[in-house]
C-alpha cells in the first residue's frame, strides 16, 4: 500500500470550543488508485490532504507513505518529497511569482538536478496538454486564477510523482479544460500513479475507482 492514513486527528478552536477537522481517519491508497473525496465547504477536506502531503502535522495517527511515517519527517526530507514524488495541487494560487510559467513548471525536475533542456521539454509537453502553451513566458500576476491553476497542475505532474494530490483542481476552470486535467489524472492513475481529488460537490471524476465523502472530520464510504 503506498499511502495509509491511520487514526489521524486534527483540532481546532474556534469560540472558545474545540472542533475536529479530522476525527479519527483511515485510508489506504495504493499505486493506480483513482479517489475522489467529496464533501461540503469545512467538512476537513483541505486538512486531511495537508496533513496527507506532509504540509500539517496530525495530532495523533500516522501517515505512511511507501513505508515511511511523514509525521517523523523533517521540513527538508518533506519537503524533497513534494518535490520529487508527491505532486500536489493546493487551493488557492500556489505559483512562485518570480518565476514565468514555464519556470514554474520545471521546478520540481531542476530541484531534482534534472538538465535544463529535458526540464524545459517536459514542461512544454505539459503546458501544452493543459492548453496553455502560449502563456510558457508569462508570470503569475498576468494570469488569471484558471490559468494559473492549470499552471498548478502541470507543474504537479512534472515529476512524473508516486502520488498526485489535488484540491479542488477544477473549481475555476471551464468544462473542456477540467475534462482534459480529469484525463491527465485518469492517464496518471493509469500509469501506476495513486490519484486523490478533493472536491466540494458530488460529481465523481471520470477514471475514479473509489469514492468517499468527508463529513464532520470523518472520512467514509460514498
Amino acid at each position: 500500500m503506498l499511502l495509509r492514513a491511520i487514526g489521524v486527528t486534527k483540532s481546532y478552536e474556534r469560540r472558545g470550543e474545540r472542533f475536529f477537522a479530522a476525527n479519527g481517519v483511515d485510508l489506504c491508497v495504493g499505486s493506480g488508485d483513482f479517489v475522489c473525496i467529496t464533501g461540503r465547504s469545512g467538512s476537513g477536506k483541505s486538512t486531511l490532504l495537508n496533513m496527507l502531503t506532509g504540509l500539517l502535522r496530525a495530532d495523533s495517527g500516522e501517515i505512511i507513505f511507501d513505508g515511511v511515517d511523514l509525521c517523523s519527517l523533517g521540513d527538508a526530507r518533506l519537503a524533497k518529497l513534494r518535490c520529487g514524488r508527491i505532486g500536489y495541487v493546493p487551493q488557492g494560487n500556489s505559483l512562485l511569482q518570480n518565476f514565468s510559467v514555464l519556470d514554474n513548471v520545471r521546478l520540481p525536475l531542476c530541484l531534482a538536478r534534472k538538465g535544463g533542456a529535458e526540464t524545459k521539454k517536459t514542461a512544454r509537453e505539459l503546458l501544452s496538454k493543459v492548453g496553455i502553451s502560449h502563456l510558457e513566458g508569462e508570470f503569475p500576476r498576468s494570469l488569471s486564477g484558471g490559468e494559473a491553476r492549470r499552471a498548478a497542475i502541470a507543474r504537479s505532474l512534472a515529476a512524473d510523482p508516486a502520488l498526485l494530490v489535488a484540491d479542488e483542481p477544477t473549481g475555476d476552470l471551464d468544462p473542456a479544460s477540467a475534462d482534459a486535467v480529469m484525463r491527465l489524472f485518469s492517464q496518471a492513475s493509469a500509469r501506476g500513479a495513486a490519484v486523490i481529488v478533493v472536491t466540494h460537490d458530488r460529481q465523481i471524476p471520470p477514471g475514479a475507482n473509489r469514492c468517499l465523502v468527508m463529513s464532520g472530520g470523518r472520512l467514509e464510504d460514498l
